[in-house]
């Protein structure tokens, strides 16, 4: 298995750490506001990943942290008038129904910053004992970055450069411009916790620092987040944990893809700002889903109308291929299909998590189902629970076919009722051997994107919106 290491810039062998068993971290959301589609493709793509590295035989110990103090999160309870706990409580419920929705797995730990108080000020103290950090006359702490000599590596920056080409904050009590907090001297009523050097809270960077140590140990496998994190969060991460610990922090660094909207940045500034819970308003999970995981996780993602319509389609010839096969004649032969997709996929999946590559697969085996259906229909239950099986490692093809295929039916121009009625309209001109009422009525449903199906189980049917 080969992955992108960001701080190497290269593909690398995977070699876990400890042989069979995986730890990773990844960078999880600051809960002031529901969540947007930046951080659907950081879900999407690592619990792709976790759900690969299970099925390749790894005990994946999966680690995604809680932001639950900042001051985005002061601010917005200040606004709303409630209290910052009722804030981070409701979007912490928010966050896990709309990942839920996308069928992303929840991962083994959840820490949030403020339970690991303790273990923040702990490694602060560390870092202030050796030299990396100081306490200011004004009750802050900061990390000392010129004293690090590894600075910038993950982001293969110079300081100096840093220093003349950044926007850095001016603040008279840093000893150098570039020296970030660790710890924030707390503002009359604000929410904040004992420490040595006063009531404050933790600064942002320090608190997956600590969180990671506590839940996976001072040095682990794979460290992951969205694409803005690598600098400075994550630089500054590496730096406070390596200065703290002596040891190397992380392996291998992994980083998503960012998401844009009609080819522009996603902001809210431009008005093309949408959060996943206003997206799964208009359109269907797992198409959404599928959107996320049809590019390379490396890639960015452009969120359009015709690209959510292509995602649509895609699906569809999944389940319509899948449909037809009886469920329990799918369950009955799972493992009995030819290996040769089973290696087709993972060969894909082991250079560096190739979904669209991994895709490819599934529609060269959706074709061979197709055609086993029409010529060998008894190779089919094979053919199908293989594409399913594959289909769930990137967590898709778990839905019924039939109600796939009929969820895309919103814009139905004739009601269920009326459709059933078409239907069994047709099956009486059929008995009566009226072929050619039985054709037109087929083709007048057909005219308006609704396509029958026949089976031996009866006549099903299935929406096909019509080009405009």
């Amino acid at each position: 298995m080969q992955i992108y290491n960001t701080l190497t810039r290269r593909k690398e062998p995977f070699t876990p750490i400890e042989p069979g068993k995986v730890r990773m971290y990844v960078c999880g959301m600051t809960v002031y506001d529901y969540c947007h589609l930046g951080h659907a493709r950081v879900m999407v793509a690592f619990d792709v990943i976790t759900r690969y590295l299970r099925q390749r035989g790894y005990d994946v110990t999966y680690v995604r942290n809680v932001t639950d103090i900042d001051d985005k999160i002061l601010r917005r309870a200040d606004e709303n008038g409630e209290t910052i706990a009722s804030l981070t409580e409701r979007m912490i419920e928010a966050m896990h129904e709309d990942e839920a929705r996308l069928g992303v797995l929840p991962p083994d730990h959840e820490p949030r910053a403020t339970r690991h108080i303790d273990d923040i000020l702990a490694m602060i103290e560390t870092l202030i004992a050796k030299g990396y950090a100081y306490a200011a006359d004004n009750g802050d702490v900061y990390y000392r970055v010129r004293r690090f000599e590894g600075y910038g590596k993950l982001n293969n920056r110079d300081l100096d450069e840093m220093r003349s080409g950044a926007r850095v904050e001016v603040d008279e009590h840093k000893e150098d411009p570039l020296d970030f907090v660790l710890w924030k001297a707390a503002k009359p009523g604000e929410a904040s916790w004992p420490s040595p050097w006063g009531e404050g809270r933790p600064g942002w960077h320090i608190e997956c620092s600590a969180m990671s140590k506590c839940c996976l140990g001072e040095t682990f496998d794979i460290h992951g987040g969205g694409p803005d994190l690598t600098f400075p969060h994550h630089e500054n991460e590496i730096a406070q944990s390596e200065a703290a610990n002596g040891k190397p922090f992380v392996n291998t660094w992994m980083h998503a893809g960012a998401v844009r909207v009609n080819h522009e940045k996603m902001s809210k500034s431009l008005g093309n700002f949408f959060t996943i819970r206003e997206v799964l308003e208009h359109h269907d999970p797992e198409v959404v889903r599928y959107l996320l995981v049809a590019s390379h996780y490396r890639s960015a993602i452009n969120y359009a109308p015709e690209s959510l319509a292509e995602a649509r389609k895609s699906l569809e010839r999944f389940y319509n291929a899948l449909e037809g096969v009886a469920l329990e004649e799918v369950s009955a032969a799972e493992g009995e299909a030819s290996p040769a997709f089973d290696a087709r996929f993972t060969s894909a999946m082991d250079d560096d998590f190739n979904t669209p590559e991994a895709l490819s697969v599934l529609f060269d085996l959706a074709r061979e189902l197709n055609r086993a259906k029409k010529e060998v229909p008894g190779e089919a239950p094979a053919l199908a629970a293989e594409l399913r099986r594959l289909g769930g490692v990137l967590g898709l093809l778990q839905q019924d076919p039939a109600t796939f295929l009929k969820s895309g039916a919103g814009d139905l121009p004739l009601s269920e009722e009326q459709i059933q009625a078409k239907i069994d309209e047709r099956a009486a001109a059929k008995m009566a051997k009226d072929f050619a009422a039985a054709d037109a009525i087929r083709d007048e449903l057909a005219t308006l994107g609704i396509i029958l199906k026949d089976s031996r189980e009866g006549t099903g049917w299935v929406f096909e919106k019509p080009e405009t």
